[in-house]
């Protein structure tokens, strides 16, 4: 079974620091290359580019919580709920088409 993990690409999660604008000051992130990989994915499906996705996530969560201690931690977790959410969709959608052929 782990042989599913540990053969891994190695450049999959090789660091990465990106710059990005946050309220007007540029600072640097550094995640692993999957992760960019899902947040590059995640703020073209919202409309956006990634450093503008991240201003945006960084401002909403500001404006909820005033703080975001580790925001690089933040991130990480956000991708995981995205593939969460991508999974659960994915599994709705295939429990949902048996339904549709026998009303169709």
């Amino acid at each position: 079974m782990c042989q599913i993990y540990s053969g891994t690409n190695p450049e999959l999660y090789q660091s990465i620091s990106r710059s990005i604008r946050i309220n007007g000051v540029v600072t640097s992130v550094r995640l692993e290359q999957r992760f960019w990989q899902i947040l590059d994915e995640i703020a073209t499906g919202e409309g956006f580019s990634t450093p503008q996705f991240l201003g945006k996530l960084h401002d909403e969560v500001v404006s909820q919580r005033g703080d975001i201690p580790n925001f690089a931690s933040l991130l990480r977790v956000v991708c995981t709920v995205y593939l969460e959410n991508q999974a659960t969709n994915t599994l709705a959608a295939q429990t949902a088409k048996p339904a549709n052929r026998l009303a169709g």
